[in-house]
């Protein structure tokens, strides 16, 4: 199984100490570098940073084809680029918080997972 994520569920999964869970449920995560770089910014916590340092293999950064969709372009750009990739890919699935990020996934026929979602199947 495979699943594209956003930044925001790996991001508080790995600051609840739950980011094990998605190689549990999925064995293999992939995110587009526009997620990764947001998983690298200035002001990411710190569990973040060290959590990134030593990153498993099951995390994955790819990169989608240069397509681009105007239609996304009021997401930021790790949502547009998730669901690009997400779309790309044929992913299982897509990890992603946002609200209007969710709404577009699920306009375009993606699975849409969010953060609690992990965690309730987690359960």
């Amino acid at each position: 199984m495979i699943v594209v994520s956003d930044t925001s569920p790996i991001n508080y999964l790995i600051l609840i100490e739950q980011i094990d869970r998605l190689y549990d449920l999925y064995r293999r995560v992939v995110v587009p570098p526009a997620v990764y770089r947001e998983l690298q910014a200035p002001a990411t916590p710190s569990a973040v940073q060290l959590w990134l340092s030593n990153q498993p293999a099951w995390l994955e950064v790819v990169s989608y084809s240069e397509t681009t969709d105007s239609r996304l372009d009021y997401l930021g750009a790790g949502e547009r680029d998730a669901i690009l990739l997400a779309e790309e890919l044929g992913a299982d699935g897509l990890l992603i918080d946002d609200r209007d990020g969710r709404t577009e996934a699920t306009r375009r026929d993606l699975r849409v997972i969010g953060t609690l979602g992990v965690l309730a199947a987690a359960a």
